[in-house]
Order: C-alpha cells, then structure tokens, then sequence
C-alpha cells in the first residue's frame, strides 16, 4: 500500500483522496496555507495535518507527494521531497514558465525521483481505444485533429484575484481549462511544431488573461488543426475532440467516444457511447476512474522505478503548446516550438 501526502487541499484535492481510497492507496498526511481548510480535509479522509509543506516532504510516513496546489508552486515541494527521496505528482499544468518545468525535470532526474502530471484524460477509455486504433492505422493517416472546449465558470469561480491571473495560474482557459485536451492531441498525433493563435483577454470575466482562445496548429506530422478554449460560454458545453483521417473520423465528448465513422473498419469493436460526463460548467463533475487509473500507473512507476505515462517530460510538452500560443497571440505571428 502506498501512502501519499497532499498539498493543497482545495476542491481537486477531495476528487484525489477519493480516487485513492478507491485504489488502495492511504493519504496519511496533509498540509495547506489555511489551516482550517486543511483540518477540515485531514478530519473528513483521515489524515494528519501538518503546518508546513517541509514537513510534509519528509514525512517518514509518506511515499509520495501529491501537489494539489496554484500551478506557480511546483518547483519548491518538488525540490524538498527530492532531497529525501520521495516521487512527486503534480496537477496540471505542471508549471506556469517552460524553465521552471525544465528545472522541475531536472531536480526529479538529478535526485532518482518518480514525477508525473495529472492528466487524466489519456486514461479515458474514448483516450485508450483511439491510440491504439491510430497505431492499427484504423484511421488511416490523420489530417485533423480539433479540440473544442466551450464551457462556463461563473463569476464566483473568478471572485479572487489570483484566479486567471498571469503570476499564479500562468493564464486562463487554454492553461487552465483546455490543457487537458491539449495534451490529449499531443499523446495521439505525435506532437505540435507550430502555432498561431488569437485571444479575448477578460472577454466575459474581471480577469487579466484569457476567457477566449482560439488558435491553429500544424503537428509534426504534417497534419494541421484548432483549438478553441473558453471559461465564458454560458451555460458551458461539452468539450469535443474531433480527429479525421484518410480512413475516417472519430469524436470525443466530455469522457466519451459519441462518433466511430470509419471506412471498412475491421478490428475491435469501437466503445461508442453518449452519456458522456464534462466539467463544462461545474468543475467537479468529472469521472473518477481515469484519476484512479493514472494514480494506479503513476503508483506501479514508483514501485519500479520506471516513468509513469504522463511524465514530467511529458507534462512540459503540453506546456510548450500552450506557452506557444500565448506568445503568438502577443505577437501576432507564427511561433514554432522549441521542440520541433
């Protein structure tokens, strides 16, 4: 049984422990900046609470560490628990700038620590099946693949300053939001090596960065595609991912695979379905069993010393397309990623 240490204890953090107790794991200690937040976690999950993340990085009881916090406080628990040995996997995004994650890497690698990123979504079962049918050529070769992710965040989920802000959150729904799906094209076209994309900063909501973005891609294998990213789409909608080849045409909708049109198809059945769950407009209204799978493989890379699907590697590749886009819709041209 693994015991895992949880800094942060807001809102996500409940979806983490739940997902764990679903698979075995024990949260044994907590630690946050409000410590009745984080006494109320400890009582409700049966935990400990500790004042400080140094504390809770050398906890003898704890294997690893899982950081549930603003995506501007990664670099400083990771090198803490590094010192002592203990894996460390953090929520997305992994970092708000490209040198932080690459330190983050590097202080993981350094030390001969386990770090991961949260993304669950490579664990959807819509996620599974399309990677393998893009490796079967089921497909055929891929010319598009979209993402749209049209959802709403009231004006209460911006009601504090550092929501959407540059500093703390390094931006707002394509950082934020769309990450995920992000990601998710990165995992199933082999990656993106340019970008183009124009912004609304603060279109619907009092926030300084995005709550609308759209952006276009050309992915190393030549295939080209959008992205459309929004907080400020009432009532909110589930995202779709849509990937099209010379074959045929598959769609995701919130967790699901809702389209398999596909010429001659052979092979096995596709898990069409269309009860789909999205956190469109309320952000915890998501599934729990890609969390428990992602925590299954991150937990089986710690015990074997190997790297988890979603590593940090991997996690900075997201945060190049994003940054990517950020920096087009400053300067209004094309940008190519660094690791084109």
């Amino acid at each position: 049984m693994l015991r895992v240490g949880i800094i942060g204890t807001g809102a996500i953090s409940y979806k983490h422990a739940q997902a764990y107790k679903n698979i075995g794991y024990k949260v044994t200690v907590c630690t946050d900046i409000s410590r009745e937040a984080g006494e109320k976690f400890a009582a409700q999950h049966g935990c400990r609470f500790v004042p400080s993340y140094e504390d809770l990085c050398r906890d003898p009881e704890v294997d690893f560490v899982d950081v549930c916090t603003f995506p501007d406080f990664r670099l400083q628990p990771l090198e803490i628990a590094a010192k002592h040995g203990k894996a460390v996997q953090v929520q997305k995004p992994i970092s708000t700038t490209l040198e932080t994650a690459r330190r983050m890497i590097e202080a993981a690698r350094e030390a001969g620590i386990v770090l991961g990123v949260v993304s669950q979504h490579r664990f959807d079962d819509s996620t599974i099946f399309v990677k393998k049918a893009i490796a079967q050529g089921r497909l055929g070769r891929i010319l598009q693949a979209d993402a749209y992710v049209k959802w709403w965040r009231s004006e209460a989920y911006y009601s504090r300053p550092i929501k959407g802000s540059w500093a703390v959150e390094g931006g707002g729904a394509l950082i934020n939001q769309a990450v995920h799906q992000v990601d998710v094209l990165n995992y199933l076209t082999g990656g993106v090596q340019e970008v183009f994309g124009y912004w609304q900063l603060g279109a619907r909501h009092r926030i300084e960065s995005e709550d609308v973005i759209c952006a276009v891609m050309k992915y190393l294998s030549g295939a080209t595609g959008v992205i459309q990213s929004s907080t400020a789409f009432w009532p909110g909608y589930p995202e779709r991912i849509e990937i099209h080849g010379t074959k045929g045409t598959c769609v995701f909708t919130g967790d699901k695979l809702t389209t398999w049109d596909v010429e001659n198809d052979e092979g096995e059945p596709a898990p069409v379905e269309k009860q789909v769950m999205s956190g469109a407009s309320d952000p915890m209204a998501i599934p729990l069993t890609p969390f428990e799978r992602q925590f299954l493989d991150f937990g089986n890379a710690v015990k074997n010393r190997t790297q988890p699907l979603v590593s940090g590697e991997e996690g900075l590749k997201a945060l190049e397309v994003v940054l990517g886009i950020y920096e087009s819709c400053r300067n209004g041209r094309p940008v190519r990623l660094a690791g084109a």
